[in-house]
């Protein structure tokens, strides 16, 4: 028997209950301008190269025909990552980033009461896409090295649990979960539970046993490949990204999506970008090389620094966080303080990681 509904004010509407629990999302802010100090946004994850000429000449020629709707199907973007991933395009979603599709995704198999178990410290969405749905969030604790601790996540599984994320490498502490160990991680979870790997820095990966997480997916239906465009490819500021799951999965999330939600610009520079690997790849190599720079550096320095393993680091500051962020700032460089858990840095063009470089020598104490 269905109860009565929640009475409403009648002096003015009032959104649903769940809401108030939703947290805010809170982006990485632009450096403060400074009158002779040259600064640097080392805050929001974002490449430091310009897209290659032929992104960019794709997006100019997209963006003539603006007055049109883009294509709804995403037809061309759809074929471009079947070939580019060897998967049916009936296995793919596509929406404006990698976190849109995991809204979409936590929506389509989330009912109010439900819960999303991941890691905590991780992606700030996570927690926000679960409460919008009116979930629980479960967060397990990181071990004390920044890493998933995917026994007690697994642990953390119950008869109510419907989605797993699994953040990889995770966001913000850096280090990336082994092939090995989400295997034996997958092989714990029930297989009516939707997992989730996380991939947005797939890219900048260099660790031994590194995941490959399409090949984890091909034996198990529950689990989703959920990656982004927007770092390693450069197109941040047009919001592309995509998931691999079971033919269910991917139609589920489909359904859930905005109608037109990827511009026919976003769609024609992802193309093109899928098409420009080489010339990506040596730029992200160079990112690379420069992160252990600077991890080499921070060490050097004293400072005790988990694994990198995307295109930032992070200080665990403690209390320290808030007057770190401050002296960045002073000095030009606008940081991701997280509360007092710490800072994440991206590693930028070489002339800003050296003010960090120079900020993080200067600061006392170093943890």
């Amino acid at each position: 028997m269905t109860g009565a509904p929640t009475p409403r004010p009648a002096d003015r509407p009032v959104p649903r209950a769940t809401l108030a629990d939703v947290p805010a999302y809170v982006a990485g802010r632009p450096p403060t301008p400074r009158e002779g100090v040259p600064t640097y946004k080392l805050s929001s994850n974002e490449n430091p190269y310009a897209p290659p000429a032929a992104v960019l000449a794709a997006a100019e020629s997209a963006a003539r025909t603006m007055n049109r709707y883009p294509d709804m199907g995403s037809t061309a973007l759809f074929e471009a990552l079947g070939d580019e991933l060897g998967v049916p395009t009936s296995h793919l979603a596509v929406g404006t980033g990698s976190v849109a599709l995991l809204y979409h995704l936590v929506q389509a198999f989330c009912e109010p009461g439900d819960e999303v178990v991941f890691a905590w410290r991780s992606f700030e969405a996570y927690p926000i896409a679960a409460a919008v749905c009116g979930a629980r969030a479960v967060q397990v604790p990181l071990t004390s090295d920044g890493r998933h601790d995917l026994d007690a996540m697994a642990d953390a599984v119950t008869d109510r649990t419907r989605v797993v994320l699994v953040c990889t490498p995770n966001n913000p502490t850096g280090p990336a979960v082994r092939h090995a160990e989400l295997a034996a991680f997958l092989d714990r979870v029930p297989a009516g539970v939707v997992v989730v790997v996380d991939e947005a820095y797939r890219e900048f990966v260099r660790s031994e046993d590194p995941v490959d997480a399409l090949a984890l997916g091909r034996g198990r239906a529950n689990v989703v490949v959920m990656r982004t465009l927007a770092k390693a490819y450069g197109l941040a500021g047009l919001r592309v990204g995509y998931l691999v799951a079971s033919d269910e999965i991917a139609a589920a999330v489909r359904k859930c999506a905005l109608p037109f939600g990827v511009s026919a610009v976003a769609q024609a520079a992802a193309v093109a970008a899928l098409g420009c690997t080489t010339e990506l790849a040596e730029r992200v190599d160079a990112i690379v090389a420069e992160r252990e720079r600077v991890v080499a550096a921070l060490r050097e320095q004293g400072w005790s620094v988990p694994q990198a393993d995307g295109n930032f680091v992070w200080l665990g500051l403690g209390e320290h966080t808030p007057a770190f962020a401050a002296a960045a700032d002073q000095a030009g460089i606008m940081v991701r303080p997280y509360g007092t858990d710490g800072v994440r840095v991206t590693i930028a063009e070489p002339a800003g990681n050296d003010v960090f470089l120079g900020v993080a020598d200067a600061f006392e104490p170093k943890v």
